[in-house]
């Protein structure tokens, strides 16, 4: 894969990411791809400018983009070293967006309000081969992008993460959903840890879900729960934390009905009202490195690495394999 570049910014998480990319791909399947540093500048009323000081002409570009950033400035270093790639005359332009900003409003629930996700599919994807992601808010959203969109699923890791490390907790286990929109999700994670049942039959594994009322975007005003949980340990499955209100309204809601053990699983970790009351609430919290920082979130949370999963995900595209394989 001689011709291929991953690009990252090295003074943020992604450069760390793409390094591990770049390891796995030559251990497993003995190809070197190079490791090319994006250098952000900025001028002094902080506009962005990006700058790459080596060739990349004709070369296949994997940009490994953080959201470690502020969404607006993740938005503008995507436009920006896009038109830096198209300009520099590169062969193809694949995004790896590990966590993409700008999911959740993916239609309209009130007048005069935008479709983020459209919004953002618009301004970013013209131009570019392909997009590499993982976890969308909603399987919808792929419908906003006019090009190839690889969702990747995180469960396959999860359920590995969880054999091996709290398998006696998955005895007599409730599969919960925060909300009713993530009700397939949490249904997804059900049966993945049922195909790969080996002590428990299939009704080990329950199906729950909380219901929120919310009062104004952010806030909860009240839950309902559907589904029993009675003496059961329990695992909250959700795409996003971003306060960690809806899981730990859900998390009280459930104690309150009989629940035993409580874990929880989120894909991307924003925790944007820091990690004391999440810890203090759960017994176990899980999630993976497509937006956490070790350096700004300390605590006893139990991170899954999904780098092999998007090296596989670059390495098949780049072949021209089939990426659902992996999932299968």
């Amino acid at each position: 894969m001689e011709d291929v570049v991953l690009l990252a910014d090295p003074k943020t998480p992604a450069w760390d990411f793409a390094k591990k990319i770049q390891d796995y791909i030559y251990k497993t399947r003995e190809e070197e791809i190079h490791l090319c540093k994006l250098e952000m500048t900025h001028f002094r009323d902080k506009e962005n400018l990006p700058y790459v000081p080596e060739n990349i002409r004709k070369k296949d570009v994997y940009l490994i983009q953080s959201s470690n950033k502020r969404p607006n400035d993740w938005l503008a270093e995507l436009i920006l070293t896009k038109d830096l790639c198209r300009s520099a005359d590169v062969n193809d332009l694949i995004y790896v967006l590990p966590y993409i900003r700008y999911q959740r409003q993916d239609r309209k629930d009130k007048s005069r309000v935008p479709i983020s996700t459209r919004a953002i599919a618009d301004a970013i994807s013209p131009g570019l081969k392909r997009i590499i992601t993982m976890d969308l808010h909603s399987p919808e959203i792929e419908n906003a992008y006019h090009i190839p969109l690889d969702n990747l699923h995180s469960f396959p890791q999860l359920v590995k993460h969880l054999r091996e490390n709290h398998n006696s907790d998955l005895e007599n286990l409730a599969v919960i959903s925060p909300d009713k929109g993530g009700v397939g999700r949490a249904d997804a994670l059900k049966k993945r840890l049922v195909k790969t049942e080996k002590h428990y039959s299939s009704d080990n594994y329950s199906l729950a879900m909380t219901i929120k009322l919310r009062d104004k975007p952010g806030s909860i005003e009240d839950m309902f729960l559907n589904g029993d949980v009675n003496g059961k340990n329990i695992i909250i499955v959700d795409d996003i934390c971003d306060s960690g209100d809806t899981l730990l309204w859900s998390a009280r809601l459930l104690k309150a009905n009989g629940a035993k053990k409580l874990l929880a699983y989120t894909t991307h970790a924003l925790f944007t009202k820091g990690t004391k009351e999440i810890l203090d609430t759960f017994d176990v919290f899980i999630t993976s490195n497509t937006h956490y920082d070790s350096k700004k979130n300390r605590g006893d949370i139990e991170v899954i690495d999904m780098t092999s999963t998007f090296a596989e995900a670059i390495y098949r595209a780049q072949k021209g394999l089939s990426v659902s394989k992996l999932f299968e």
